[in-house]
């Protein structure tokens, strides 16, 4: 099979996606740099959310088949699709990086994946795109359930070679680190504008009900990612644990949101709204297949069915 396009959804794992972002040196403009967080952020959907690929964009390379009550999941690169979605906001269309779509319902989940790579001065603009946006989306689809994943190279201060005084620049060949590219001071703390953007962001999230305020996500994350020896794994030290903007909170709290508004409170939209449980006798968790399958560790722990005891009754 002919290579697949770049913004074609690929199987990769978190730290596949973010070692790419941590360690891109062409321009961002191509998005090269941030693309394979969509394709994790899709595919992840699928095997731990339990929705189907084909409701999903970009569409992840699995295929989902209905079999005597059991959801089986395969991996089949050749139905993978790229790109995003244009949703229709209440001010303007909005091309949404991973989005997911329920015939009848229209968009009932989106997750917005962003990133810096330096310049973390100029975050301000960036808490000004995110409050836009959602108000947007939520304005026509105040029931979307929306997400905000943010991450950024987290430079240490002993990394720092030479200011630049070039703030508009990708890090790349040819590329110092400035003193406004770096995100953990030598004593471990982070740099105050990245405190001043965990905060503000802190206040965008946990929107818990279809009333409360459009301007504000559902979930929202934000990741300091080690560009350096470790590139692409997530700074543990901060944001704090007890913070609601650690990463491993921001997908329980999307499924959340959903099942209460899609599924508890409309239970005649059961059939199409409920999240899939895969069955276990799926290929693509078939140990013998696992040297063919790009991902062999998924990180996470996917949605698959105790036992054929739970199929689900024929809609």
């Amino acid at each position: 099979m002919p290579p697949q396009p770049d913004n074609v959804c690929k199987w990769v794992d978190q730290q596949t996606a973010l070692r790419i972002f941590a360690t891109y040196e062409e321009t961002t403009t191509s998005q090269r740099h941030i693309k394979p967080l969509h394709h994790y952020v899709a595919c992840r959907l699928v095997l731990e959310g339990g929705f189907l690929p084909e409701e999903i964009t970009p569409r992840p390379p699995f295929r989902a088949q209905r079999r005597k009550g059991e959801w089986l999941l395969s991996y089949d690169e050749a139905l993978a699709g790229g790109g995003e979605q244009t949703v229709l906001g209440g001010l303007k269309t909005k091309n949404v990086d991973v989005v997911i779509l329920k015939d009848g319902l229209g968009p009932v989940m989106s997750v917005s994946c962003k990133g810096a790579i330096g310049a973390f001065r100029n975050l301000t603009n960036r808490m000004e795109e995110a409050v836009g946006d959602c108000t947007n989306l939520h304005i026509t689809y105040p029931a979307m359930v929306t997400g905000y994943l943010f991450v950024m190279r987290a430079h240490r201060q002993d990394t720092l070679i030479a200011a630049s005084g070039t703030t508009s620049t990708p890090l790349g060949p040819g590329r110092v680190i400035a003193q406004n590219d770096i995100a953990i001071q030598k004593s471990g703390e982070p740099v105050e504008a990245i405190v001043r953007f965990h905060n503000a962001l802190r206040e965008l999230t946990n929107r818990s009900g279809v009333r409360n305020d459009v301007s504000r996500y559902e979930a929202v994350s934000l990741a300091l990612v080690d560009p350096d020896i470790n590139a692409g794994q997530v700074l543990d030290t901060y944001p704090n644990a007890d913070s609601p903007l650690r990463v491993e909170r921001f997908f329980e709290t999307l499924y959340m949101r959903y099942d209460e508004r899609y599924v508890y409170s409309a239970p005649d939209l059961k059939s199409v709204t409920r999240r899939r449980e895969w069955s276990p006798a799926s290929p693509i968790f078939d140990p013998n297949l696992a040297a063919s399958l790009p991902i062999t560790s998924l990180g996470f722990e996917a949605r698959i069915a105790a036992g054929a005891g739970d199929a689900e009754p024929e809609s």
